[in-house]
């Protein structure tokens, strides 16, 4: 290639990437997932829709996937959230999807076998796509609204939960384990353009590692990345592995104690490392003892004190902090997590009961 030929290509890319972020930025402002949130009602984000139930599909997925709504009665049956209080978010529409996905992923998704892959539950291959739109992508679509909408409630009131949410196996241009949309990715990318906020920190505590967003961000010094996962388990990214800003590896049979010190130094490195102006916080319950796919032993405490650790970290610093439930393959999960936002409200790190919730 002669010079005057790759001055050309290197000016149509920088005008092809500065189009493509002019268009990203316009879907953004013009989006409807932001919205206001009235003081009554606390930063804590559920729909009934998010549960998935089809014709008993779904429990051909080790995944629980009624443990969103599970977790909400928990927590409202003992008090600790009133249901009026919940906020309920929109469905994250194609516009909005465009500002990570490619139009040809969002258009693979019409394949019903291509979203029984994404999913693991081969059946689904052969519903009719609208079918598999209605009972399985719309409720991660309204996951996908939580998500987003909760970096903006964060900014506001010091912290936020999706009780759903998590997707960190779907970058882009793919999905898998579970993860049909890159809920992480648009929730930053929505944060950086409606929030006016350049630094994000990542800390992803799921059993597996995040392979979607480390992709998505694989070459964006805005985002840094703690990921502290099972290396021996799916989904074995090895190129994602490389964007990693700081990877702890848990092996298979890691108890409480060991991976409790090890979280205390990651979160100290990460401190000192990077100034994040907002947390994303991917909170999976696969880690805890008996998950035959997260292969680790922590104990129901475990999670509590994990959590626990995380919200300090970031409120002590005063940076906002969105959590997200993400992965949890156990029936007792819905109960662990339940547990340990009620501890969360004890130690005064969040308030359900004071819609103001100020920092």
């Amino acid at each position: 290639m002669n010079s005057s030929t790759a001055s050309s290509s290197s000016t149509t890319n920088t005008t092809s990437a500065t189009d493509a972020a002019t268009l990203r930025e316009r879907r953004i402002l013009s989006s409807k997932l932001y919205f206001e949130v009235p003081p009554s009602k606390v930063p804590v984000i559920y729909s009934t829709s998010y549960n998935i139930a089809f014709l008993g599909i779904e429990k051909l997925h080790p995944f629980d996937s009624s443990k969103w709504g599970r977790i909400c009665c928990f927590l409202v049956s003992e008090g600790y959230l009133e249901k009026d209080c919940i906020v309920e978010p929109l469905e994250a529409s194609k516009d909005d999807l465009l500002v990570v996905h490619s139009e040809s992923y969002l258009a693979s998704l019409k394949s019903s076998l291509n979203v029984s892959i994404i999913v693991e539950v081969p059946p689904v291959a052969l519903l009719p796509n609208c079918l598999v739109q209605q009972k399985v992508l719309f409720p991660f679509r309204k996951q996908v609204g939580g998500t987003i909408l909760a970096a903006k409630l964060a900014k506001e009131r010091g912290w936020a939960i999706n009780v759903g949410g998590g997707f960190h196996h779907c970058s882009g241009e793919k999905g898998g384990g579970f993860c049909a949309y890159a809920d992480i990715s648009l929730c930053i990318h929505y944060a950086f353009v409606r929030l006016h906020i350049s630094r994000v920190m990542i800390i992803d505590l799921d059993a597996h590692q995040g392979n979607g967003h480390e992709m998505d961000f694989s070459h964006d010094g805005r985002v840094y990345i703690l990921d502290m996962y099972n290396p021996e388990i799916y989904p074995l990214d090895f190129e994602a592995r490389r964007y990693i800003d700081q990877k702890v590896e848990v092996v298979s049979g890691t108890t409480t104690s060991s991976y409790l010190r090890k979280l205390d130094e990651a979160l100290e490195v990460a401190g000192q490392a990077f100034d994040p102006e907002l947390v994303v916080y991917n909170a999976g319950t696969d880690i805890l003892d008996g998950d035959s796919l997260g292969r680790l032993k922590i104990s129901p405490s475990g999670v509590t004190n994990r959590d626990e650790k995380v919200f300090s970290f970031a409120r002590e610093r005063k940076i906002p902090l969105v959590m997200l439930t993400s992965g949890g393959y156990m029936k007792s999960s819905a109960r662990v997590i339940a547990d340990s936002i009620a501890n969360l409200s004890k130690k005064g790190l969040i308030d359900m009961k004071n819609c103001s919730g100020n920092m």
